[in-house]
């Protein structure tokens, strides 16, 4: 993956779980822990971005005619099976 390349969720969350580990290990220099300690906030924040998005087009997808999320009787997201759109 080049420098500039965004991984994908999967890839971001597993790359900061090799984080976490290594730093919780506590041998590596502080430098090098400050190098993989900023990898693992920026990687924490592209998976919250990517987690944010994917909560909007789920909200989108939600939504009745009007806009408004569409809920049953218990104020809980109405559920429909999927009919894959080929009806």
């Amino acid at each position: 993956m080049s420098a500039g390349e965004t991984p994908s969720f999967e890839a971001a969350l597993q790359k900061l779980d090799e984080i976490v580990q290594k730093l919780e290990k506590g041998d590596l220099p502080l430098e090098q822990s400050l190098v993989l300690y900023e990898e693992g906030i920026r990687l924490s924040r592209l998976c919250h971005a990517k987690l944010e998005e994917a909560e909007g087009k789920i909200e989108l997808l939600l939504k009745d005619s009007r806009g408004e999320i569409a809920t049953d009787a218990a104020g809980q997201p109405k559920k429909a099976p999927f009919t894959g759109g080929n009806g």
